[in-house]
């Protein structure tokens, strides 16, 4: 028989990275938030936000490693209206994992 996961009630911290965040900030966000006991997905728009987010996450795996934590990520697409335009963006949706070594 399968096991059946709990569902998750911890809060979600969205984050929005632009083509001109700083990465290293981003990751301090992330790893504070997860630190907080909060999920997060951070959305990102264009090749730039995209960069930035991916090497904000690098980052905050190697914040996290200390406290017996690692982070992944599931990418998916999604759809937005921002001034009467509908636009794509990558929304990243981040897993924790406790590490057991």
């Amino acid at each position: 028989m399968r096991e059946q996961k709990e569902p998750c009630l911890a809060a979600i911290m969205t984050l929005k990275v632009a083509a001109k965040s700083n990465p290293s900030t981003v990751a301090g966000a992330i790893a504070n938030n997860v630190r907080d006991g909060k999920s997060v997905e951070i959305v990102a728009m264009g090749p730039e936000s995209i960069n930035n987010t991916v090497k904000a996450i690098a980052i905050a795996r190697g914040f996290l490693r200390g406290d017996g934590m690692d982070a992944n990520f599931k990418p998916e697409f999604i759809h937005l209206t921002i001034d009467g335009e509908k636009k794509s963006a990558i929304k990243f949706l981040l897993t924790i994992e406790k590490n057991t070594k």
